[in-house]
């Protein structure tokens, strides 16, 4: 039995192996992603039922603008496909959900960059879930970007807490747990600053299979650690 007191406030997803999931099953990629997907919105409804108020997903990152552009043309037709599904729409509204997206946006299509927006603000009165997607995201771009606006400024001193306000997260409260599916351990470029002294918790199963009962279970090993943060 999970307690409540002891979950995280911020959560923290690296969505990995929606490719290796599509090939298990004999197909295409863009199969896996689609599945994955469906898998987001019942963690996200699971997030809800447990009173988790902050989730963020690691939908792509910088370094998967590598990839030949016919799979990354899929993937963002799959993403603005989601975005301007009514069904999908009444799903954040129907749960209170709040969207919000980081990264380098500049870099997305036109027409999902303007979709994007157009969701932020159609659920920004949403005060319940805050989902955040970390799209066309990479953590060492964004401490660049950071640092570049700060001496734009020409601040000479900065602290950590002001550091932080220029962050693209720098709206989110810090980050207590992240977890990332499939079977690799490491963070691939992903909230580097932020997981500082967030907890980590890797698991085998591939994001397209992931569940609520596996949600529960990085939970339950969540609230047996002690968090020391150096002390």
């Amino acid at each position: 039995m999970l307690n409540l007191e002891s979950l995280p406030k911020h959560l923290a997803i690296i969505m990995d192996g929606n490719s290796r999931w599509a090939n298990s099953q004999g197909r295409v990629k863009i199969d896996g992603y689609r599945k994955g997907s469906e898998v987001a919105y019942d963690i996200a409804k699971h997030c809800i039922a447990l009173a988790i108020p902050y989730l963020t997903l690691y939908a792509f990152s910088m370094e998967n603008w590598l990839r030949p552009k016919e799979e990354t043309d899929c993937l963002f037709d799959l993403f603005y496909s989601i975005l301007t599904d009514r069904d999908k729409v009444n799903f954040f509204h129907n749960y209170n959900i709040k969207l919000n997206f980081v990264g380098n946006l500049s870099l997305l299509p036109g027409k999902v960059l303007n979709q994007i927006k157009e969701s932020e603000e159609m659920t920004h009165k949403n005060d319940g879930l805050l989902l955040t997607v970390a799209v066309s995201y990479g953590a060492k771009q964004e401490i660049i970007h950071a640092v570049r606006n700060i001496t734009r400024k020409n601040i000479d001193c900065v602290s950590e807490d002001e550091f932080e306000k220029f962050l693209y997260t720098k709206d989110l409260p810090k980050l207590d747990l992240l977890i990332r599916t499939g079977g690799e351990k490491r963070l691939s470029n992903f909230l580097l600053w932020q997981a500082a002294y967030a907890e980590l918790y890797f698991c085998d199963t591939l994001w397209p299979d992931f569940s609520c009962q596996d949600l529960s279970k990085a939970l339950e090993d969540y609230t047996k650690r002690e968090k020391r943060y150096g002390r």
